[in-house]
C-alpha cells in the first residue's frame, strides 16, 4: 500500500550543495501535488541571492539560526532567528547573510511548488552549462524567476 504522508529525517530528503549553501528539499512538488515546496536553506557566509521576482508564485521564509538581510520592494529587512518573512508574487527582492563571519539556516516555502524541478535541472547540468548565461537564462525563466539584477546597494 502506498503511504499517504512523507517523513524526512534530520539532514534528509533530495539536498543539494552548491558554493555558497546546501539545500534539503522536505516537501516536494511530488509530495504536495504541487501545492508548495517546502525547504531547509544551509547558508554559507558567502551567500548573496541577487535581486528577482516571480510573478506567479510566493516565497515565505522563516529564520532558523543566524540573520539575513532581505532587500523587498525597495526596503531593507533585517531577519533573524524566528523571523517570518511572506513576499507575494511580484514584489522584487534579494538577500545576503547578515555578518560574513557566520552562517545562517531558514525554512523556504514556495507557492504553488516548483522551485524543488528548478534545482534538479540545475544539478543535472554540465559545468558548461552552468557557465552559460543564456542557458541559465532560459531556465530561470521556465521557472518564474525574473532576474533583475545584483544585490542592491544600501542607501
Amino acid at each position: 500500500m502506498t503511504k499517504r504522508y512523507s517523513f524526512v529525517n534530520p539532514l534528509g530528503g533530495t539536498d543539494y550543495e552548491w558554493s555558497a549553501d546546501h539545500t534539503y528539499v522536505k516537501v516536494s512538488a511530488h509530495d504536495s501535488d504541487g501545492h508548495f515546496t517546502l525547504m531547509e536553506d544551509n547558508l554559507r557566509s558567502t551567500f548573496a541571492l541577487g535581486l528577482h521576482r516571480h510573478d506567479h508564485h510566493a516565497e515565505t521564509f522563516y529564520i532558523l539560526e543566524g540573520a539575513l538581510d532581505f532587500h523587498v520592494d525597495g526596503d531593507w529587512v533585517t531577519a533573524g532567528p524566528g523571523s517570518c518573512l511572506h513576499i507575494p508574487p511580484g514584489v522584487p527582492h534579494a538577500c545576503v547573510v547578515n555578518d560574513a563571519s557566520v552562517t545562517a539556516r531558514m525554512l523556504m516555502i514556495f507557492q504553488p511548488a516548483g522551485f524543488d524541478l528548478y534545482l534538479a535541472e540545475l544539478g543535472e547540468m554540465s559545468a558548461e552549462e552552468l557557465d552559460d548565461p543564456v542557458r541559465m537564462e532560459e531556465l530561470a525563466r521556465k521557472y518564474d524567476i525574473i532576474n533583475l539584477g545584483d544585490v542592491p546597494g544600501r542607501s
